[in-house]
């Protein structure tokens, strides 16, 4: 499913961050010490009653023994942080799942121990139940990615832009060949300032046969990540073969490296921002406030 050609002329997300005004209390450790001091006998058994913390009284959002603070991961959420992740966030002002993309896509074939990896088949069931799970409103993706397997990458992006529930991606520190469409797939995307995005055309590892048809099979299956591409950004098509064939940039390689601003510029990407920008944008999108598409 593509989505429809969103505005170009729209470079930053600009919201109107209201301000916290909290109030303030002193916690009950500080109220026991100052008990202790003025108790009435060296050692400290008698607490005047004026001094008892009343742990009944307190605010639902103030953390204590009896109140759990949802703001901070329990066991199995810090269990699910660290086989997948991922995390599904129950603090914040709606419920969304954040799903981390990092280091490099592992596909068909298992790279070495060394290698960070985020391998496809791990993420995709995790796609299906968010997609499913009517308590979920909607995915945050962050992106560090180096590339990886271009199929394995492909489909991920192709789960992603097929899902209905509001999705916003997050480029940070780099988001780099097949890492280009896993951050257009999703219905809004971001881009830090400092981070990068390499475009490159397609390449492979191990026996190549010199024959034409390796070549034409080489032109299709570009031609499938360059009409996904098109078909999810504001990027022309033939703007962005044009950055992809440069010759002039790279000392070793063929194409372009553009840093956050630029891949704005050229439509690539929708806004300029970081991770409050991205999830206000969410946020939005579940309220209805922007179009989601």
């Amino acid at each position: 499913m593509s989505k429809k050609k969103k505005n170009k002329s729209k470079k930053t997300y600009k919201t109107v961050r209201p301000s916290y005004s909290g109030q303030f209390k002193i916690n009950d450790g500080y109220c026991m010490d100052i008990a202790n001091r003025y108790s009435m006998d060296t050692n400290n058994d008698f607490i005047p009653p004026d001094w008892q913390p009343d742990i009944n009284n307190q605010p639902e959002n103030e953390p204590n023994e009896n109140n759990h603070d949802n703001s901070i991961p329990n066991s199995d959420e810090r269990e699910q942080i660290e086989q997948t992740g991922s995390i599904t966030t129950t603090g914040g002002k709606h419920r969304i799942h954040c799903l981390t993309i990092v280091g490099q896509i592992e596909g068909h074939m298992v790279l070495s121990p060394q290698n960070k990896t985020t391998k496809y088949e791990h993420v995709i069931p995790q796609l299906v139940a968010i997609e499913e799970d009517p308590d979920i409103e909607g995915l945050l993706i962050l992106l560090n990615t180096a590339g990886g397997d271009i199929e394995a990458g492909l489909a991920l992006a192709e789960l992603i832009a097929g899902m209905k529930k509001p999705t916003v991606s997050l480029v940070l520190g780099g988001g780099h060949s097949i890492g280009v469409p896993l951050a257009v797939s999703a219905k809004k995307s971001f881009i830090a300032p400092s981070a990068s995005m390499t475009i490159h055309p397609v390449r492979m590892n191990g026996l190549v046969l010199g024959v034409p048809q390796t070549l034409a099979y080489f032109d299709k299956m570009q031609e499938r990540i360059t009409n996904f591409i098109v078909d999810n950004s504001n990027i022309e098509s033939e703007r962005f073969t044009e950055l992809m064939m440069n010759t002039g940039e790279l000392v070793m390689d063929v194409g372009t490296v553009l840093n956050g601003e630029q891949a704005v510029d050229e439509g690539l990407i929708d806004y300029l921002g970081s991770l409050s920008d991205a999830l206000t944008c969410l946020y939005d999108m579940i309220e209805g406030n922007i179009e989601n598409k």
